[in-house]
């Protein structure tokens, strides 16, 4: 169990108020920020953050995010649930690029390199119009890197190159990076990244079987100025990875159903973004057209199973800016296919749908002080299943939100918003003849709705925010004993708090968020509701970064996690101890700027032996051999960058 937050906050209050040296003044980056004065529901994680901390895994990219919370320790397992809910209920996109579909439910549906990152923008619960078709439980937004944040003022063409070593897994992770200017108006990059790591030990010096990897990372960007008001972006990512998890990576190998087989992960994503900014306040357009694909390859016997899932869609949006008023209004659409097959021909099983939306943001200035936003969205779903049943539903997601300026640097805020989600196509796996679930052909669509109140202050250096919120999906769709059919009414709420500062050398941070998620009368968990959602513990996360002068930066964040008992689940009560995990880095600048840095990085400093809330808790005192595995002990991560 972690200590008493009490005595943390004090700690962290006694370091902020400490008097600083008299020196001269070197401004911290700020690393993970809510920012609230754009949107309330809305945290971002910065790019500084992910290279300090050395991020590998998508566990690693929202570490210090208490909303959001990543499990299953082994890569091919790690879900993502945002208060509660399972990123398979969001609305996930990289640079625009929508990834829809999933391959497999014991399996995680994302996959990113966090070291090709720019920003990730989290939205938590049903939000504005702007966030895409079927945001139920909110929206996931990744940004990669362009050519320009590589170059240097005045450099044209650069090189990055990179390698890191991890102890637990005796892993390591080279990368190198080309980017520069073709012409002034063209720019371009191309980036490749090897990472391959042992069997990874938890915390009692235990292997975690099959958690060995092998990845690989394709991308290359394109950037151009076809004019002075026009930008066109062209991107290509492939990524791969490679290793033999159990057959059900999300739980421990216990019986002879979940051996470990050799699983190969494929997903290449293609996005052409292009924005139109005239002198005109009326026109700010912006164009996205892509296609994701993702394949799931798993050896089976003496052949395999093939999963595939595709999404190819359009989004066009303009922005008028005039009087009191900034109006976004545009149309999305995507297609989506999933299917399966014993070999690479997959089009034996096959799901497909369309969604076609329209919607309309408002942002008005009703006074100095007063912004009310409202908006609408129609989305229009139709799907027709490998049985050649058809689905079609339509509706309406409103949203309404307002914002007061009581005095300067303290906003209060208040907001509601619906989603609504028609029949999606199935999971790749739930396609396959041995283990198909079928559609209830009078399956209804979701309808998701959330509330939310609080407040944003910030004095001087300080900022102090909170929120409560309350979500509910109504007619949530389930795989109930092999049928996809509505489950019930899926509810989760709860409140978040943060505190901290950025003064001079130092920033601090001190979060604390607690959510209740349940289903009827089960309390959301990774067996009953393997892709709707989780039940994890009060969470505290704090932070400290310190620039020691102008090359070398220190940091500590620590997680604290209580423990649930009584977990109400189908098989009985069950519960998930809390824990304490402590991580530290050093980034050092030798030469004095960013030619070349040198990080050193220790996760899991104390070598803590846990399971993560946000994976599976352990059933196996009722006779189940269903355990999600332990958390990775400490790795020592060091890591050396060189610019050219």
């Amino acid at each position: 169990m972690p200590g008493r937050p009490s005595l943390l906050a004090l700690a962290i209050a006694s370091i902020i108020s400490a008097p600083l040296a008299a020196e001269e003044i070197t401004q911290l980056d700020s690393v993970v920020v809510t920012d609230s004065r754009l949107d309330h529901n809305v945290s971002v994680v910065e790019a500084k953050e992910l290279e300090r901390r050395q991020a590998n895994d998508l566990e690693d990219v929202f570490r210090q995010q208490p909303e959001v919370t990543v499990g299953g320790s082994v890569g091919f397992a790690q879900k993502l649930y945002t208060r509660g809910i399972e990123d398979t209920k969001q609305n996930v996109s990289i640079d625009g690029a929508v990834q829809g579909g999933q391959a497999f439910h014991h399996n995680g549906r994302i996959s990113i390199e966090p070291e090709l990152l720019k920003r990730v923008e989290v939205e938590a619960g049903a939000g504005k119009a702007t966030s895409g078709a079927g945001a139920l439980g909110g929206a996931l937004r990744f940004e990669t890197k362009d050519p320009i944040d590589l170059l240097r003022e005045g450099q044209d063409f650069g090189a990055l190159v990179k390698a890191g070593y991890f102890s637990n897994g005796d892993g390591y992770k080279t990368s190198t990076t080309l980017y520069g200017r073709m012409t002034d108006d063209w720019s371009a990059m191309a980036s490749f990244i090897h990472k391959d790591h042992d069997v990874l030990e938890n915390g009692n010096g235990d292997d975690i079987a099959g958690s060995n990897s092998r990845q690989q990372v394709g991308f290359a960007k394109v950037v151009g100025h076809l004019t002075d008001t026009q930008t066109l972006r062209l991107s290509y990512e492939r990524r791969t990875e490679e290793g033999t998890p159990a057959m059900r990576p999300q739980w421990v190998q216990r019986a002879p159903r979940n051996d470990f087989r050799p699983m190969e992960l494929e997903r290449q994503t293609i996005t052409l973004n292009h924005e139109w900014n005239p002198a005109d306040e009326l026109v700010d357009i912006e164009t996205t057209l892509y296609h994701t694909q993702s394949d799931l390859k798993v050896e089976e016997g003496t052949g395999h199973f093939f999963g595939d899932t595709q999404s190819t869609g359009l989004d066009l949006r303009n922005t008028s800016r005039f009087a009191r008023n900034e109006l976004t209004y545009g149309v999305d659409y995507r297609r989506d296919t999933s299917s399966s097959g014993p070999d690479d021909n997959k089009t034996e099983n096959e799901d497909k749908g369309d969604v076609l939306g329209l919607y309309v943001q408002d942002e008005f200035k009703i006074t100095n002080a007063l912004t009310l936003s409202a908006g609408l969205r129609y989305d229009r779903y139709e799907v027709t299943d490998d049985a050649q049943q058809e689905f079609k539903d339509d509706g309406f997601s409103p949203n309404v939100g307002l914002n007061y300026e009581v005095i300067e640097d303290l906003d209060l805020f208040a907001g509601y918003a619906e989603a609504f989600r028609g029949v999606q196509v199935r999971e790749s796996f739930r396609l396959h003849p041995s283990w198909g679930a079928d559609n209830d052909p009078n399956l209804k669509p979701e309808k998701a709705s959330n509330t939310e109140v609080g407040f944003d202050y910030h004095p001087g250096p300080f900022y102090f925010t909170g929120k409560v919120y309350r979500s509910r999906i109504k007619d949530v769709i389930d795989d109930v004993a092999k049928t996809y059919t509505n489950a019930g009414v899926l509810e989760s709420e709860g409140y978040l708090l943060s505190a901290g500062t950025q003064w001079n050398r130092l920033h601090a941070g001190l979060s604390f968020h607690h959510n209740d998620a349940h289903l009827g009368d089960l309390d959301l968990n990774g067996y009953d509701h393997n892709s709707l959602g989780n039940s994890i513990g009060d969470t505290w996360v704090a932070s400290l970064d310190y620039a020691v002068n102008d090359a070398i930066t220190i940091g500590w964040s620590g997680q604290f996690v209580e423990g649930l008992d009584d977990l109400k689940t189908s098989a009985g009560n069950v519960s998930k101890p809390g824990y304490a995990v402590h991580d530290v880095y050093v980034e050092w600048l030798p030469l004095g700027q960013d030619t070349l840095t040198l990080n050193l990085t220790v996760q899991n400093l104390f070598d803590k032996q846990y399971r993560d809330h946000a994976s599976v808790a352990d059933f196996t005192s009722f006779g189940w051999m269903v355990v999600g595995p332990y958390e990775a002990g400490r790795d020592i991560r060091v890591s050396a960058s060189y610019k050219f």
